[in-house]
């Protein structure tokens, strides 16, 4: 039997390493690492004056740890160390670097691996750097692979990474879908924003009341609430490294809409100062007069609270009571729907005569045929303006490719040209759902008239 003597004067430092990077899925775990480890240095009867654990990637600098146990091993403290492998050590060319000169000023006399052999020989030392070198290679190759497969992921029409708040992401297909909770609410926000008067802090209040918080369980930041009004992806288009892609998902708002919003959000950039009153529709207005004193009907909102959190909203109407010869004695609210109920029961006596009618279904019919002309000589036209924008973009890659334009400059006219098209692509799709769409209506309007 074969007993291993080693020197007395080696001491050893244990080194186990593991990171979260997608590389050291596969290596063994700190603590798998370290019953190894342990269990060489037994076999081998080494002297371990320390162990070193650290959970850091190894690809760049900077490893505080392993910086430590380097500095302990130049003041002398050590001058070896135990490792799983070479790759555990260095990633990179500049700890890898380290390690050799290390060896080379004798600093380091000792390494010792579970799966590669060394020893401080021309022979070992080269070995080693080439161990270093393919780890290194290894990195690079992975995120190289790992990039262009983004990249085709983002060519595929799906955005890599997290998806925003009101999407969700699919781990069995690696694609994206709508969550049926939140979408709708997300749609809600820029429709309310679209309308021109709410503010930031009003968007923010009312995710709020919907239950959609920051993970501190507080209200969304402004800077949060204006990244979600100002995110492409909502209708359709991402950014992925700064270029710009069309998307495979559902969107949850046209980009008309989301248009709207962005002419709102310049519009109160340029005049921040600017504070705009609220304003609330009230259908009556300007078409009544008080039945006694003649003066003009006016209305104001009012919300009443509940405990539970909820509120209702009333439109009041009364007169101004502005004439100083009459003192009107009407009520100083009257609730819209009594207003409504008098004016259905006036209406009531009115009716359009029969031959006036048949006139104008006939104008209608004629309206109607019309407007389907006109609408596929419309819906033709945008047609051909996407053609032009697809050849303007192949244009643009070709002078890209042959280096004519710098990058941000064709990322900037790409951007241009896929936000016109998805405009055009959509004024296509209006035309043909709702081209009359108010015939019908207006037809059901004549016969009940």
């Amino acid at each position: 039997m074969t007993t291993i003597v080693n020197n007395p004067n080696q001491k050893y430092f244990i080194y186990a390493r593991k990171s979260t990077d997608v590389e050291d899925m596969q290596v063994q775990s700190i603590q798998g690492q370290l019953d190894e480890l342990r269990i060489l240095a037994k076999k081998e009867n080494l002297n371990i004056v320390d162990e070193f654990i650290e959970k850091q990637s190894a690809k760049i600098p900077g490893r505080p740890i392993f910086n430590k146990m380097l500095d302990s091993i130049e003041k002398g403290l050590a001058n070896g160390i135990i490792c799983w492998h070479p790759d555990r050590l260095a990633r990179n060319s500049v700890d890898g670097g380290k390690i050799i000169y290390l060896v080379d000023t004798g600093k380091i006399s000792a390494l010792k691996f579970n799966t590669f052999w060394f020893e401080p020989t021309p022979q070992g030392k080269f070995m080693l750097s080439m161990s270093f070198s393919q780890s290194k290679y290894y990195v690079d190759s992975l995120s190289e692979n790992t990039s262009r497969g983004l990249r085709q992921k983002a060519r595929n029409g799906f955005c890599p990474g997290p998806a925003p708040i009101g999407y969700l992401n699919d781990s069995r297909t690696k694609t994206v879908v709508l969550n049926k909770k939140v979408a709708p609410i997300i749609k809600e926000v820029f429709e309310k924003y679209a309308v021109g008067d709410q503010r930031m802090l009003d968007i923010s209040n009312f995710l709020a009341s919907n239950g959609i918080l920051q993970r501190n369980k507080k209200p969304y930041r402004l800077g949060r609430v204006k990244n979600i009004l100002t995110n492409s992806y909502y209708y359709g288009h991402f950014r992925f490294v700064g270029e710009i892609y069309e998307g495979r998902y559902d969107p949850i708002v046209s980009k008309q809409l989301f248009d709207k919003v962005r002419e709102v959000l310049n519009s109160k950039n340029k005049q921040w100062s600017y504070a705009k009153v609220e304003r609330i529709p009230k259908p009556f207005l300007g078409l009544l007069r008080c039945g006694e004193c003649g003066m003009m009907i006016t209305a104001e909102n009012k919300i009443k609270r509940y405990k539970n959190g909820g509120f209702s909203e009333y439109h009041y109407y009364h007169c101004t009571k502005k004439n100083k010869n009459i003192r009107c004695s009407q009520p100083y609210n009257t609730t819209e729907e009594s207003i409504h109920s008098q004016l259905t029961t006036l209406l009531k006596k009115y009716a359009l005569r029969r031959d006036w009618a048949n006139q104008m279904l006939l104008k209608l019919k004629k309206e109607e045929s019309d407007i389907s002309q006109s609408s596929l000589s419309l819906i033709s036209q945008k047609r051909n303006e996407i053609d032009n924008l697809n050849t303007k973009l192949k244009i643009l890659l070709d002078t890209y490719l042959d280096q004519e334009v710098d990058k941000e400059i064709y990322r900037q006219k790409k951007y241009e040209l896929v936000s016109k098209r998805k405009t055009v692509e959509e004024q296509i799709i209006n035309l043909q759902n709702k081209k009359g769409s108010w015939i019908e209506p207006m037809r059901e309007w004549i016969n009940e008239a």
